[in-house]
C-alpha cells in the first residue's frame, strides 16, 4: 500500500484537483491522509464532502508543515509513504501504477525512491522536469539541491530508524530528514517516470526568500555535518545576483536577464514563462 499524505493551510483553490488526481489513480493498494492546519477558506467544506475518498482527515490548528506530516505519518498505514502538497498534483492517472514495481524491488537496499517531476506554471506550462540519476545528483545534494519531492516515496523503514520530521524547520526539513540517510544508504532512481507537476510559487521559489532557504539548507548540513563546497558557494553566488537584479532592473527586466543567462548555458527561457 502506499500512503498519500497531503498537508495543508488555506489552498481550497487547488485543492480539488489534487484530491482529482489521486482519485484517479489506477493502482488500487492506496490510501489518502489529509491534515489540515485549520483552513478558514472553504477548505474544510470541501474535504466533509469528499470523506468517502480519506482514510482519514483532520483539521486543526498545528506548528507548521513537517508536523503535519508527521501526524500524517502517524496515521498511515501503508507500506510507503508519499507527501503531496495541495498546490501540486499527480501527474497522469497511472503514476503510482508505474511506481509500483520499482517499490517493491526497492527493499532491502533502498529505503527511498524517486522518479521526476514537472516543474509548472500557475496556468500549467511545464517549466523544467527534474529528477537526474543518483550518480549525477549525489554531489548536488549534498551541497543543497534537493531531489524532487514531489517525486520521492519514503518506505516507512526510513522513519523508524531515522526519525520523523525536525519540526522546527519551517521550510526545507524534507531536505534535512533526506540528509539523514542518503549519504550512507542511496535512493533508486527511476528514470522516464513524471509522479506529479509542482507548481511554481511556493516559499521557497519567492525571490524574497531565497537567502532564507540557504540558510535552512545549511542549518540542515551543519546538523549532518556536511562541509559547504564548490557548488555551495555557486548558489550563493546566483542568489545574490538573483536578488540584485530584482533589486536594481525590477522583476521584468531581471526575469529578461536571468533568461539571457539560461540561453548562454543552452538552457530553456523559464523565468519570462511565468
Amino acid at each position: 500500500m502506499i500512503s498519500v499524505v497531503i498537508a495543508l493551510l488555506n489552498r481550497r483553490e487547488t485543492l480539488a484537483r489534487c484530491l482529482d488526481s489521486v482519485a484517479a489513480q489506477t493502482y488500487p493498494q492506496r490510501e489518502v491522509i489529509v491534515i489540515d492546519g485549520g483552513s478558514t477558506d472553504g477548505g474544510v467544506e470541501l474535504l466533509r464532502q469528499r470523506a468517502g475518498e480519506l482514510a482519514h482527515w483532520e483539521s486543526e490548528p498545528d506548528r507548521g508543515l513537517y508536523h503535519a506530516f508527521n501526524k500524517g505519518l502517524r496515521r498511515a498505514r501503508g507500506e510507503w509513504l508519499y507527501f503531496l502538497g495541495a498546490d501540486d498534483h499527480l501527474w497522469e492517472p497511472q503514476a503510482l501504477e508505474r511506481m509500483a514495481p520499482h517499490l517493491a524491488r526497492a527493499l532491502p537496499a533502498h529505503r527511498v525512491v524517486y522518479a521526476q517531476a514537472n516543474f509548472v506554471s500557475p496556468a500549467g506550462e511545464v517549466l523544467e522536469t527534474m529528477g537526474r540519476p543518483w550518480e549525477v545528483s549525489r554531489a548536488r545534494f549534498l551541497q543543497g539541491f534537493m531531489i524532487p519531492h514531489q517525486a520521492t516515496f519514503h518506505h516507512r523503514s526510513l522513519f523508524a530508524a531515522r526519525g520523523e520530521f525536525d519540526e522546527s524547520f519551517r521550510m526545507g526539513g524534507d531536505y534535512e530528514m533526506l540528509l539523514r540517510e542518503l549519504p550512507e544508504r542511496a535512493p533508486l532512481f527511476v528514470p522516464g517516470v513524471i509522479v506529479a507537476a509542482y507548481r511554481f510559487g511556493g516559499a521557497s521559489s519567492a525571490p524574497a526568500n531565497t537567502f532564507e532557504v540557504l540558510r535552512v539548507v545549511r542549518r540542515a548540513q551543519r546538523r549532518n555535518g556536511v562541509r559547504p563546497g564548490l557548488l555551495w558557494y555557486a548558489a550563493v553566488a546566483r542568489a545574490l545576483i538573483r536578488v540584485a537584479l530584482w533589486t536594481l532592473l525590477g522583476e521584468r527586466a531581471a526575469k529578461r536577464m536571468l533568461d539571457w543567462g539560461r540561453a548562454l548555458l543552452g538552457k530553456p527561457a523559464f523565468w519570462t514563462r511565468i
